[in-house]
C-alpha cells in the first residue's frame, strides 16, 4: 500500500486538533484502535508500506530473521479480544505474526488512519503544553510535508537499533550485529563466535551449530534458562491462579529449573550473578540440549582481536570466520529532542513508562518489558493513554487527578524488583505491578465524569 492509496478518515477535524501517532507496528496498532475506541482524532505515520512493524521481516527496519519465533506462547502473548486462530503455532513464527497483525488492522478497519511510506524526519512543540508540534515527514516520493498536531505519541519500537560494542583490535573475517542476520545459509562453511547469550543470540546459536563448520558461545554473564514446554505445555501457562511473594515464587520456580534445566554450568554456562527474575530468563530449549551434546563452545567474555583470531578474558583464544554479535538494541528516536522525554539515564523516565511528568501532549508507547506482558499488556497501555486524552478533553476529574499524580513524581513500576544495570533492563517492570497499575487508572478513567 502506498501513501497515495492511504486516507485519512475525512471527519472534518482539523489536524491541529489530532495527535500524530508514529508507527504502525503491534503497539501503534493497539494505540490507533484505542484513539479510534475513545473518540480521539488521530493521523498515523508508518515507514513501511503495511502494517507489521519489526516482525514484517521485509519492512525497512526489520531485525527480523528466517527462523524467529516468539519466546512466549500465542495465548499468553495475543490481544484479548483478538485471539490467534487455533491453526496458529504455540509458539508463532515471524510470519504467522505479520499475518495476525495485518488481520488485526482489518478487524478494526485500522489502516485508513494511517500514511504509508512515510519517515518522520522532526518533531517538536511550538511551546508549551497544549500549544501544540510541528511535525515533519517524507514520502516516497521524497517530497517533504509539514503540519500541525495536537500532540504526538511514539509507538516506533524498541528493536530496531543495534547496540554494537567497541572491540580492541580488528577482526578481519565477517563481522555483523544480529541486525544484520536473515538466514542460517549466511553460516554455511563457517568457523562462528556469537557474542550474547541472550534469547536472540541463542537462538542464532543454534542456526549457526546446524549450518556453520563450529559454533562458540561467548558470553559477559550468566543467564537462567527456562524450557518452552513444562509437562508438555508452554512454560508461561503453567503459572498459578494465587499471585506468590517473590522470594517464594523464586524458590518453587527454582526448583522446577532444576527439575527440567538441571544445572548449566556443568556444559560451561557461567553461573548468573544475580537472582531469578532480576533479568530476562532465556526461554529455549535447544541450547543446553546442543551444550551437552558438544555442539557448541562455551567461551569467556572477549578481550581483543587480532586478524581472525578472538583473544578471550580467560586467556584462551580461537580462529573464526564470522562473528555475530548478539548484543541487542538501544532505544533510538532520532526524530525528537531526547530533553523532550525527560531521558534519565539509559531510557526516559515517563510515568507507567509513556507519560510525561509535566506535558499531555507527548505520549512514549510500548517502551516497556517484563517477563509476560504480551501484547494485551500494552493495549492496556494504550487504553489508558487514549482515555486520558478523552479525560482531558472532557475535563473529568479522573483525568485532572491523574496529570496531578505524575507531575508529582513516581517510581518506576518494578515492584521492588531489583533489576539488573543493564540498558535493556531500564524500562523493565514488573508484570503484575504494572498491570495493575494502568488497569487502575483505566477504571477510574472509565468512571468518573
Amino acid at each position: 500500500m502506498t501513501q497515495a492509496e492511504s486516507r485519512a478518515p475525512r471527519d472534518g477535524v482539523r489536524n491541529r486538533e489530532r495527535y500524530a501517532l508514529i508507527g504502525a507496528g503491534p503497539m501503534g496498532l493497539a494505540m490507533a484502535k484505542t484513539l479510534f475506541e475513545q473518540g480521539v482524532p488521530f493521523q498515523g505515520f508508518e515507514l513501511h508500506s503495511d502494517v507489521g512493524g519489526l516482525w514484517d521481516i521485509d519492512g525497512p527496519r526489520s531485525t527480523m530473521y528466517e527462523t524467529a519465533h516468539l519466546i512466549s506462547s500465542k495465548r499468553m502473548t495475543e490481544f484479548a479480544d483478538f485471539p490467534m486462530d487455533e491453526s496458529v503455532a504455540e509458539y508463532p513464527s515471524h510470519r504467522e505474526l505479520k499475518a495476525y497483525f495485518q488481520r488485526f488492522a482489518d478487524r478494526f478497519d485500522l489502516r485508513r488512519h494511517f500514511l504509508f511510506e512515510t519517515e518522520i524526519l522532526s518533531t517538536e512543540p511550538l511551546g508549551g503544553s497544549g500549544e501544540g508540534w510541528r511535525v515533519v515527514w517524507r514520502d516516497t516520493s521524497g517530497a517533504t510535508h509539514e503540519d500541525v498536531f495536537a500532540g504526538v505519541l511514539i509507538a516506533n519500537g524498541t528493536l530496531s537499533e543495534p547496540n554494537m560494542p567497541a572491540f580492541e583490535g580488528a577482526f578481519s573475517g565477517e563481522l555483523i550485529h544480529s541486525s544484520q542476520y536473515r538466514s542460517p545459509r549466511q553460516f554455511d562453511g563457517k568457523r562462528v563466535l556469537i557474542i550474547g547469550a541472550g534469547n536472540s543470540g541463542c537462538d542464532i546459536a543454534v542456526d549457526a551449530i546446524h549450518h556453520g563448520v563450529s559454533c562458540d558461545l561467548s558470553m559477559r554473564r550468566g543467564y537462567y534458562f527456562v524450557p518452552k514446554y513444562i509437562f508438555g505445555k508452554p512454560a508461561d501457562t503453567m503459572g498459578g491462579a494465587i499471585r506468590l511473594p517473590m522470594w517464594l515464587k523464586r524458590k518453587v520456580d527454582g526448583m522446577i529449573l532444576k527439575w527440567f534445566v538441571g544445572d548449566p554450568q556443568k556444559y560451561g554456562f557461567p553461573k548468573p550473578d544475580y537472582r531469578l527474575y532480576e533479568s530476562h530468563p532465556v526461554v529455549n530449549s535447544l541450547i543446553l540440549f546442543h551444550a551437552g551434546h558438544g555442539d557448541i563452545r562455551i567461551r569467556a567474555d572477549i578481550e581483543r582481536f587480532d586478524g581472525r583470531t578472538v583473544h578471550f578474558r580467560d586467556g584462551t583464544s580461537g580462529e573464526y570466520d564470522m562473528v555475530l554479535a548478539a548484543t541487542g538494541y538501544r532505544l533510538h528516536y532520532p526524530f525528537i529532542d531526547r530533553a523532550l522525554l525527560n531521558w534519565k539515564g539509559d531510557a526516559p523516565h515517563l510515568f507507567l513508562n509513556c507519560m510525561h511528568p509535566e506535558r499531555d501532549d507527548i505520549f512514549l508507547m510500548g517502551m516497556v518489558e517484563a517477563s509476560g506482558l504480551g501484547w494485551q499488556g500494552r493495549h492496556e497501555q494504550a487504553e489508558m493513554v487514549a482515555r486520558y486524552l478523552k479525560g482531558l478533553r472532557d475535563g473529568t476529574k479522573a483525568a485532572k487527578e491523574l496529570h496531578a499524580e505524575k507531575a508529582a513524581g513516581f517510581d518506576r513500576a518494578t515492584g521492588g524488583m531489583d533489576y539488573i544495570d543493564l540498558p535493556r533492563m531500564a524500562y523493565y517492570v514488573d508484570k503484575a505491578t504494572f498491570r495493575n497499575a494502568v488497569n487502575a487508572r483505566i477504571s477510574k478513567l472509565k468512571g468518573a465524569a
